[in-house]
């Protein structure tokens, strides 16, 4: 594993490999044989799913960075959760209304995360309706940009995230939750720790139990074991629906981070892929809750 990159380091890294970059769709029921990249093409302006392609803007400035100072520092040591504790603690909170779900994130002093944080990242999307959520989008972890705007996937990842989501018919906010599996950023965007997982996992459940959703798109590698429990490669984990582990019964799809893309833009034909999968399971969820004439 690569040692993690600061952010000022990864931003110009993410920057100087961006370019006007086109990648067709391909069909979810042959992910295996991507097309090749064709010539330039805009993303349309009311695209229909599985029918368009979308384009990575060549450059777009970012945003300044915080002053220095800007970002306090907590003194205080973080509670330690006994093992002992850890399963009252995660039946508490798989128990708690939405509107105190989201303050116990916001509150939430259970690892050595929050003493460095600016606030800690909720999700942004619709609150629990009585309709089932279709889309929940789950990243890693918050990055410098989220930390201060305390809302997910507002950097360079989320633009790229937005332009997926405008060409497979989809848009943050209108039936799309997005949230990550640590609620606060790691320093220095380093990967989180095992411990930090564990301590962010009843969030995350609560989540999911309460936003009901018909699919669960797992981008990046903790992510995946957030959502599934495993710790194979994506790789080896895209390309097929998966079963979600708290419930055992709702859709996953595996796919890239948004950032990894920006690094590694060959790979953006294999996650588009990715995305055709997961609206075709997102369609057959649809059907299966419509009740036949």
């Amino acid at each position: 594993m690569s040692a993690p990159l600061h952010l000022d380091e990864r931003q110009r890294a993410m920057l100087a490999e961006m370019g006007v970059r086109v990648w067709s769709p391909v069909t979810a029921r042959a992910p295996q044989a991507p097309p090749a990249p064709q010539a330039q093409a805009a993303v349309p302006a009311a695209p229909a799913p599985l029918a368009r392609a979308v384009v990575v803007p060549a450059a777009v400035a970012f945003a300044p960075a915080a002053p220095a100072g800007a970002m306090p520092v907590s003194v205080l040591a973080p509670p330690r959760v006994s093992a002992a504790a850890a399963p009252e603690r995660a039946a508490h909170i798989a128990q708690l209304p939405w509107a105190q779900l989201q303050s116990a994130v916001s509150e939430c002093r259970a690892c050595g995360l929050c003493q460095k944080r600016q606030q800690a990242v909720f999700g942004v999307g619709p609150a629990p309706a009585a309709e089932p959520l279709d889309v929940l989008l789950v990243g890693e972890g918050p990055g410098e940009q989220e930390d201060l705007r305390g809302e997910p996937f507002v950097g360079k990842a989320g633009e790229l995230l937005d332009l997926i989501l405008q060409a497979s018919g989809l848009q943050r906010g209108h039936g799309v939750f997005i949230t990550n599996a640590v609620k606060c950023r790691p320093p220095a965007n380093r990967n989180p720790e095992p411990e930090e997982m564990a301590q962010c996992a009843p969030f995350l459940a609560a989540q999911i139990a309460a936003l009901r959703p018909r699919i669960v798109v797992a981008m990046g590698r903790f992510a995946v074991q957030a959502t599934l429990g495993s710790s194979a490669p994506i790789g080896q984990l895209r390309g097929q629906l998966h079963r979600l582990q708290h419930d055992g019964r709702t859709p996953v799809v595996v796919t890239y981070h948004p950032a990894y893309l920006l690094r590694q833009p060959q790979d953006k034909a294999r996650a588009w892929a990715d995305w055709c999968l997961a609206l075709d399971a997102l369609d057959e969820a649809r059907g299966a809750a419509t009740p036949s004439a």
